[in-house]
């Protein structure tokens, strides 16, 4: 579903990303671990062309992912985004939220796209705020929204950008549970997280990244139990076990 080959950008003179090649094939999870800085959230953007790479190669189901190409709004509709802080329209309610892409972008019909809409919102457990704005609901109701909103598209797959790290704690599990329901459905997913436990239970893979470099990648219970790199046992025991 989706390929990375000798993956570079470059901000200027800095390198954040240094040559990735990593591979998500289609109904698999897979979990991007790694310190702040490391590259992985400028990852997902290049995955779906909201970020220029410098060089190497991604494809989407084939389709090379070019910024420039007539192909990049396409491929955006086929691998939706979900973002740390959310991105609703705060003026539209939750429901004009989750049917303006379809709507606008890929010219549904405006009565299938809310009723589609409004069973999505059910899906994540919103119905009854089909008609609130962003800024009544909260940080993980919000969340739930932006879930919904990806779905709308309905998406090959969908890229979590730290999902749950703008939340409070008791709000986090809310949008874990819709991610498990995801993942059972058999969607492909590509998730930057700090929760390594969703990680060890829900991704097929996971895949550490330090300084823009993968530096150990493999099944999750392997990588997340066993890691074998100092770095990855470096990163984990900081993680799981803080001071």
């Amino acid at each position: 579903m989706i390929e990375m080959k000798d993956v570079r950008k470059s901000y200027g003179a800095l390198e954040v990303i240094k040559g990735i090649d990593a591979s998500v094939a289609k109904g698999e999870v897979v979990c991007i671990v790694g310190p702040s800085g490391s590259g992985k959230s400028t990852i997902l953007r290049c995955i779906n062309g909201l970020e220029r790479y410098n060089g190497g190669s991604i494809t989407v189901d084939g389709v090379k992912v070019d910024a420039d190409a007539k192909s990049i709004a396409a491929i955006r509709t086929q691998v939706s985004m979900v973002f740390q802080r959310f991105n609703l329209f705060p003026h539209r309610t939750a429901l004009q939220n989750v049917v303006e892409g379809p709507i606008f972008v890929k010219g549904e019909p405006r009565a299938q796209a809310l009723e589609r809409g409004r069973a999505l919102l059910e899906s994540v457990g919103l119905a009854d705020k089909a008609d609130v704005h962003p800024p009544q609901l909260s940080g993980g109701q919000q969340q739930r929204v932006a879930i919904a909103r990806a779905l709308a598209m309905q998406p090959k797959a969908i890229l979590f950008d730290e999902p749950t790290s703008a939340l409070d704690p008791e709000l986090v599990g809310d949008v874990l549970n819709v991610m498990r329901k995801l993942a059972e459905d058999g969607m492909t997913m590509v998730v930057v997280t700090h929760e390594m436990h969703f990680a060890k239970e829900v991704a097929d893979r996971v895949v550490f990244i330090d300084g823009g470099v993968i530096v150990e990648q493999g099944p999750s219970q392997e990588i997340l139990n066993h890691p074998q790199h100092p770095r990855t046992q470096d990163f984990l025991r900081r993680v799981l076990h803080p001071m």
